[in-house]
């Protein structure tokens, strides 16, 4: 498999994401299967979590589809501890109706790490892959992912019902253009 089919490393002030790769595997296992983490997630993940649940994801979903150059998928670690997995940001361009997803570890939340994420994401799909708008489904009782949304300049655009781990739940549909997004985030001038 060419590596320049996936994903560059992303970073952020505090943050490092490199691509996800197989050996990200235990490390997910590890953290994955807690009902904070998969609750709002698409009802795609199975429930309760197999013991093979992450090597069978990376090998058979996440690296395929960055094969295919359908999905870009990275882990989340922090600058401090670069060898300790976090959580995953995604991006997919195989589902109109949902293009980022991402979950992290309980014990990290509330300091603004998935803001971080998101935004390196985000600027990704936008800037490096020029797609013309991002869209992210999620329940309406995922208040946290909700205030991520509207940090990241995204605005409410539908709503419908969805299947989740939890159940169907009242879905919240939020959607941010790459213009909206450039004109938030402008290019400074190199100095020469």
């Amino acid at each position: 498999m060419p590596d320049d089919l996936f994903p560059p490393a992303l970073a952020t002030d505090r943050l490092v994401l490199p691509p996800l790769c197989t050996q990200d595997a235990e490390a997910i296992q590890r953290i994955f299967p807690q009902w904070e983490v998969v609750r709002f997630l698409a009802d795609q993940v199975p429930w309760p979590y197999p013991p093979d649940g992450a090597r069978a994801y990376l090998e058979q979903v996440a690296i395929p589809a960055m094969r295919r150059g359908a999905q870009w998928h990275w882990s989340i670690r922090t600058r401090a501890e670069p060898d300790i997995l976090i959580g995953i940001v995604s991006l997919m361009d195989d589902d109109p109706a949902n293009n980022r997803g991402f979950w992290l570890d309980p014990a990290h939340r509330g300091r603004g790490y998935m803001t971080e994420a998101s935004e390196a994401a985000t600027a990704y799909w936008f800037e490096v892959l020029g797609k013309p708008v991002l869209r992210a489904p999620k329940a309406v009782a995922n208040t946290a992912s909700r205030n991520i949304s509207v940090r990241g300049g995204m605005r409410l655009v539908g709503t419908e019902e969805r299947g989740y781990v939890s159940g169907r739940l009242p879905t919240e549909i939020w959607e941010i253009t790459r213009e909206e997004w450039i004109a938030r985030h402008p290019r400074k001038p190199v100095a020469g």
